[in-house]
């Protein structure tokens, strides 16, 4: 009897033997990363991996023991230090335009603890605009949501009962302490498969927020836009520039706001604030990244009158005064035409080159287009671009005899050395309208017109505008 259960317990340990994987690298596969990992992708590299996951390189290549960053393959698994607590499959997502972190929290189901230590934040600030959003491979998918935002004097009880769901849904679809969680004007999300997508900070009658270009530039014309049939009174800032919306049709909303040429690269504060026809108040903050405009360097020599504090002071607070005022009324249509007829030497200098005068730094910027003298035509005219009103004709010690023209929603374009000036202020001039004669009056070097675009109070790059249709 005990030779015979000998005889079995053998068998039985021979058939367990013979199922259990051969060699150690086998069982390695089958093994569980005991930190949270990456999964290399088509094109990736460990330099771009490194940038998404916000660590340096070397740390990412040591924990991996990688010597040589050229031989990652698609299907390789990284571990991302750093974060050594989280386990699972990690991925990036960049975040949205109009999401903040509490949005962000309900729309991946994730709590904000989880998400500031996933992606090493010191502020919710740092959730700008196109950051890699460091994520759960579980939780990537983004929830069809329903946006609703409470109005004064209204419960979440309320809310519930016209939605038809039980109230316990917002609770845990928003991870609030209790039904007297919510507060009126904070963007409450619910599961609904059959919701359109749209900006998680706020409310659903918001159907869209887009920023163009994405990301701004230095010198360039910023467009924001806000998509509803439903809102009204909206403000906004950018920077520390005042908003202005208008209403541009099909229930869109936008503003035209200029990035000075000399704003630092770098992160600013966009915020948005209005209130839905419901009296409901709306608004969030989002930070927004200014790229370089990678402009060149020039240096130049001009008489010493020209570049007198107390000659260009008085005369660039003038000239920046009149490009303040918002009209309310655009006046244009469609791109801007050309200012002067088409000639064989084109442009002179261009919007936003850096500039010394007579040794000094580089503190200063061409301010517009140069657009040379056509010595082939017996009269250079100067024909207005666009629709507007005149508000300045006259000469000045810079800029020569000057025309600035309004054309509406805050704005403007002007028109630099001319030989003469063929307008006054007040007329209202029609696109193709003869405004000037091309000269060289003014601190210059040779003939030409100079051409400038103002959009919300900042001179922005006039070819923008020759070739785009603005809203």
């Amino acid at each position: 009897m005990n030779i015979h259960l000998s005889k079995t317990w053998a068998l039985f340990l021979v058939l367990i033997l013979c199922l259990l994987p051969l060699g150690e690298s086998v069982h390695a596969q089958d093994e569980e990363p005991g930190g949270p990992v990456y999964i290399v992708q088509d094109g990736d590299t460990l330099w771009d991996i490194a940038q998404r996951f916000g660590v340096p390189w070397e740390e990412l290549a040591r924990a991996n023991d990688i010597s040589d960053p050229g031989q990652l393959s698609a299907g390789d698994e990284l571990i991302i230090p750093g974060i050594e607590d989280s386990g699972g499959i990690l991925v990036t997502t960049p975040v949205p335009f109009g999401e903040s972190l509490r949005s962000l929290t309900r729309r991946y189901q994730l709590t904000a603890e989880t998400i500031i230590r996933l992606n090493h934040l010191t502020s919710p600030a740092e959730l700008y605009r196109g950051f890699n959003l460091v994520l759960p491979e579980k939780n990537q998918a983004e929830i069809p949501v329903d946006r609703l935002a409470l109005a004064g004097g209204d419960s979440l009880i309320e809310l519930a009962l016209r939605k038809g769901v039980n109230p316990w849904q917002f609770v845990v679809n928003n991870s609030l302490p209790g039904s007297w969680g919510a507060i009126p004007g904070d963007v409450l999300l619910l599961t609904d498969e059959e919701s359109a997508d749209g900006p998680g900070s706020l409310p659903g009658e918001i159907a869209a927020l887009t920023i163009t270009p994405d990301p701004l530039v230095q010198g360039k014309t910023s467009l924001i836009q806000l998509v509803s049939q439903d809102a009204q009174k909206i403000e906004g800032r950018l920077a520390d520039y005042s908003l202005n919306f208008f209403e541009s049709g099909d229930g869109k909303f936008s503003a035209l706001q200029g990035i000075h040429a000399l704003t630092l690269p770098g992160l600013y504060p966009l915020v948005i604030t209005g209130e839905l026809a419901n009296g409901v108040p709306f608004g969030f903050s989002q930070s927004i990244f200014v790229a370089s405009g990678d402009y060149s360097y020039s240096s130049l020599q001009v008489p010493e009158e020209t570049i007198d504090p107390e000659v260009t002071g008085p005369e660039d607070e003038l000239w920046t005064a009149l490009a303040e005022p918002v009209t309310p009324e655009r006046l244009w249509e469609g791109v801007f035409q050309s200012p002067v007829a088409p000639s064989p030497c084109g442009f002179t200098d261009s919007f936003g080159n850096r500039r010394s005068y007579n040794g000094s730094p580089y503190n200063f910027f061409h301010t517009g287009l140069d657009f040379c003298y056509n010595y082939n035509n017996e009269v250079n005219e100067i024909y207005a671009p666009a629709a507007g009103v005149v508000i300045f004709a006259g000469p000045l010690v810079v800029r020569g005899n000057a025309v600035m023209i309004d054309h509406g929603l805050g704005i403007y374009s002007g028109y630099m050395h001319q030989a003469e000036i063929l307008v006054e202020e007040g007329e209202k001039v029609e696109v193709g309208q003869v405004i000037g004669i091309v000269g060289g009056t003014g601190r210059v070097n040779g003939p030409h017109l100079h051409l400038e675009i103002w959009a919300g109070g900042v001179q922005v790059d006039p070819l923008d505008w020759l070739e785009t249709e603005f809203p």
